[in-house]
């Protein structure tokens, strides 16, 4: 034994005893999908994480018939929390930047096409689409002392392109409070990390799915992220066909009310925080490459990793503002 602790002195003189790390893993269910967290330290925070959840959901979830959000919906006064007036504002810039092709009072659209929480309206056809998308715009609504305003009743508010990169954000933002300076939060193939990954000392590796439309999962190529959060939106997994073999987004085109039509099959974004980057996913899938080439010019801020169908029905990719390679 006192060898043992001899060499283990020793080895602090002269290269230090090395101490093995070991990461805590949290995962679980959230938000009609899945969760996973790492973080650099021994204590679990698995009832704090479900403390959060539920008032995210509380707050946000359209799928919650008491959320404050599904009241709003339903016309009942709701003085709204931090967590909503966070994700309101967010929206709102990137509304206005985008030129609306980000829009979170879109979600009525989404829901006749059967893509959202409620039913899908029987015999969808273009007066029904025109008579719902005279609701939409998000500067349609305000907020004001606490307060969501309406202009119209009919208005309908979701913020499901958003949240979940919110709910990202959230988690992560607990830890930073915790003092946790290493980790990685993942809901949903979103994901937010700080520092490295201690256990492995390394950084973190995340992966961009390679698109099938057959439900397979592959990985076509992995990063490194360092102290950002990266959100993809895609198009192989939610869509339509319809009788002539036509694929239809999933994604609703705020302009016209119809499934987005572009070549677009997967976008990633890394941003600084999960909800921007979230967000900016869903409205570059309605814009198309070429306007999004042209809005990156001036978001140096947003590395951006596309994935589409070429002329020949083949994959290619473009990374856009120094998306990383690997």
């Amino acid at each position: 034994m006192k060898r043992v602790l001899l060499s283990c002195f020793l080895g602090l003189a002269i290269l230090g005893c090395k101490e093995e790390i070991k990461n805590t893993k949290l995962s679980g269910a959230v938000f009609g999908t899945s969760y996973s967290v790492i973080y650099d330290s021994e204590i679990d925070y698995q009832k704090q994480f479900d403390s959060l959840f539920y008032i995210l959901n509380k707050s946000l979830s359209t799928y919650q018939v008491n959320s404050d959000i599904s009241k709003l919906n339903r016309n009942e006064t709701v003085e709204i929390d931090e967590h909503f007036v966070r994700v309101y504002e967010a929206s709102k810039k990137i509304f206005r930047l985008t030129d609306g092709a980000f829009d979170p009072t879109i979600g009525n659209v989404v829901n006749a096409w059967s893509f959202g929480a409620d039913k899908a309206i029987k015999d969808l056809d273009s007066l029904k689409i025109d008579s719902l998308m005279q609701y939409v715009g998000f500067d349609k609504i305000k907020y004001v002392d606490s307060f969501i305003q309406k202009e119209n009743p009919n208005v309908y508010l979701e913020f499901n392109a958003i949240a979940k990169g919110y709910g990202v954000d959230v988690i992560g933002e607990f830890l930073e409070s915790k003092n946790i300076e290493n980790y990685l939060v993942e809901i949903g193939g979103e994901i937010r990390v700080r520092g490295e990954n201690k256990e492995k000392q390394s950084s973190w590796k995340v992966g961009v799915e390679k698109p099938h439309f057959d439900g397979k999962q592959s990985i076509l190529k992995a990063i490194k992220l360092k102290d950002a959060a990266m959100a993809t939106s895609g198009t192989y997994r939610k869509f339509k066909v319809d009788e002539n073999g036509n694929r239809y987004s999933h994604i609703i085109d705020t302009g016209t009310g119809y499934p987005s039509k572009t070549n677009l099959l997967s976008i990633s974004v890394i941003a600084d925080d999960c909800m921007t980057a979230d967000a900016y996913a869903t409205a570059f899938k309605t814009m198309g490459i070429e306007k999004v080439k042209t809005f990156l010019k001036d978001h140096p801020e947003l590395k951006v990793f596309l994935i589409f169908e070429n002329e020949n029905k083949a994959f290619e990719t473009l990374a856009l503002n120094g998306f990383p390679d690997a």
